[in-house]
């Protein structure tokens, strides 16, 4: 019988001043998502936290309760309940100069790329190909064109296809791939306070004054201070973790077992230019 396995996806393909195109997963055993929602709903009750929690929510007032709840976060990656993914792009690797059709699908294509690479799926099984899993996709407010939508599930169910993936026994099915809202999923807004995190400090959004401001904001320094939380337990896992890179492994077997890690996405044929490197 069939392993279960939900990826509960977050994007922002917003534009930033160094990095863009940022993609998050968490990735947990079905037969885990009710306890994990409970779980996650019980400490943000005792927090007062009634709605949904997201990172561009965070005020001065929030802060320790927004670190709790980071602390949770990072508890349960630890504890090796979720896994966590994070993609990106960096503006200083421009990439080649691409079709009108691939313009208008690099939403698609970063997302197969980001499920078929980010979480080593090929590695799931150590090779046992007794093993056999399912895997359900479940995207923050995918698109909403329903022929869109429609080619969007098709083109991330081809990845059962795939040679990799299908020789690791691994299936998803176009009906498990579901757009769904963060306000009725716990463990989709604790990736959206990572997620939020990572892109703020590597575009400096709160770590330094944004163009025309002399000084940063209340809420900059309220994020900074959740950041700081989050670094921190990343660096826990991973010392000296680069958040700007592609997380490095030994054994390519890491890229499944590890609870936590980053993919600096480039083409391999991309050039770089200079002027658009991150000032330190």
């Amino acid at each position: 019988m069939a392993e279960h396995f939900i990826i509960y996806c977050d994007e922002s393909a917003d534009k930033g001043r160094y990095f863009s195109n940022f993609y998050g997963g968490a990735l947990i055993r079905a037969d885990d998502q009710a306890a994990l929602e409970i779980e996650i709903t019980q400490r943000k009750q005792s927090l007062n936290l009634h709605g949904e929690v997201k990172w561009t929510k965070i005020t001065e007032n929030y802060v320790s309760k927004y670190i709790e709840l980071v602390d949770l976060i990072f508890d349960l990656v630890e504890a090796g309940r979720i896994k966590i993914r994070i993609m990106f792009t960096q503006n200083l690797h421009i990439p080649p100069e691409l079709s009108e059709d691939l313009v208008e699908n690099e939403y698609f294509v970063l997302y197969y790329h980001f499920l078929k690479h980010a979480f080593g799926l090929r590695y799931w099984n150590h090779g046992n190909p007794k093993r056999l899993a399912r895997f359900a996709v479940y995207l923050d407010e995918p698109p909403q064109n329903l022929e869109k939508l429609a080619r969007f599930k098709a083109y991330i169910a081809s990845l059962s296809f795939d040679y990799g993936l299908s020789a690791a026994g691994i299936r998803i099915q176009r009906e498990d791939v579901t757009g769904v809202k963060s306000h009725d999923h716990n463990i989709l807004q604790c990736l959206d306070i990572v997620l939020g995190g990572i892109q703020s400090r590597l575009n400096d959004q709160h770590t330094k004054p944004q163009p025309g401001m002399r000084r940063r904001g209340k809420r900059a320094r309220a994020k900074e201070k959740v950041y700081a939380r989050i670094k921190e337990r990343i660096w826990k896992i991973r010392p000296n973790f680069n958040v700007g890179a592609s997380t490095g492994c030994i054994e390519l077997s890491e890229r499944w077992t590890d609870p936590y890690r980053h993919w600096l996405f480039k083409s391999t044929d991309s050039t770089i230019d200079p002027k658009r490197e991150r000032k330190r």
